[in-house]
């Protein structure tokens, strides 16, 4: 869905919201949760997702400033701060996206990836480090855990999404932030994957991906020729096999996570291994 068309409504009735109930983290509060409209629960997700952007922005605001040179002009400074501020909230749309369909749009990975690639002057980096590291990380994910993993198991082991975050990573931060979202990513969703075995002893498939599963198939049953083509392109279209190994969980989330931290902290991350910016 746009994020321009059609304007803010509610998610129950479809009723426009006014401008005074569509005020970020503010009118949900004031509203308790629910729509002025017909009375409908709003999830807390739209209030968590306002309070992440807000935090991410006032971060990114403050990097920029203290990363400013004295000759840096205020119209640079505010390219800076639009482009990465952009980067962050399509990270955070694409890692909640993920979380609850296990899909990423390519308008947020193959739309940013272009922005990165032509924006690379903002950073001070060439148009061929920026494309040596957005094809780095696409293959880094789409040879060893689609082509070969698939050759393999007969399953891929990560999505093309996935692939294509990396990419994004890639073509705004080079090979290593291509990297460092891979391997910090890898790293902070083992530690959940653990966490949800220890305090739940199995991993679920998000409730969206069941269900439209379940509805592909109702329609494919009911002779749906669209329904039954999806069914055979989806590596979702099966339900996982048993067995913790076989389990289904989201990555993007976690590269998106990686991706912001990078975009943070990597000047400091620099400073403790030098021997990253060398080459």
């Amino acid at each position: 869905m746009s994020v321009v068309r059609p304007p803010s409504h509610c998610p129950a009735c479809g009723a426009p919201v006014r401008p005074i109930d569509n005020v970020p983290i503010l009118s949900w509060l004031l509203l308790r949760g629910r729509a002025r409209c017909c009375g409908a629960r709003i999830s807390a997700r739209y209030a968590v997702v306002e309070a992440l952007g807000g935090a991410l922005s006032v971060a990114i605001a403050d990097l920029v400033v203290r990363s400013a040179t004295p000759h840096q002009s205020a119209s640079v400074a505010l390219s800076i701060f639009l482009v990465e501020d952009a980067l962050a909230m399509a990270l955070l749309a694409a890692g909640f996206i993920d979380a609850e369909h296990m899909y990423v749009p390519d308008s947020i990975t193959l739309g940013g990836t272009t922005i990165g690639l032509l924006t690379t002057w903002l950073r001070g980096m060439s148009l061929a480090t920026t494309l040596e590291g957005a094809t780095l990380g696409f293959l880094g994910v789409w040879l060893p855990f689609v082509v070969l993993y698939g050759m393999v198991r007969g399953r891929q082991g990560m999505g093309l999404g996935d692939a294509k975050l990396v990419m994004l990573a890639g073509s705004f931060f080079g090979w290593q932030g291509a990297a460092f979202a891979l391997f910090a990513g890898a790293v902070q969703a083992t530690v959940a994957t653990l966490v949800l075995l220890a305090t739940r002893g199995r991993i679920d498939e998000p409730e969206s991906v069941v269900a439209q599963r379940a509805a592909l198939l109702s329609a494919a049953q009911a002779g749906d020729d669209e329904a039954r083509k999806e069914l055979e392109q989806d590596p979702l279209a099966n339900p996982p096999e048993e067995g913790i190994l076989a389990a289904r969980m989201p990555f993007g989330p976690f590269l998106c996570l990686a991706t912001i931290e990078w975009m943070l902290f990597a000047g400091r991350i620099y400073e403790m291994f030098p021997w990253l910016e060398a080459r």
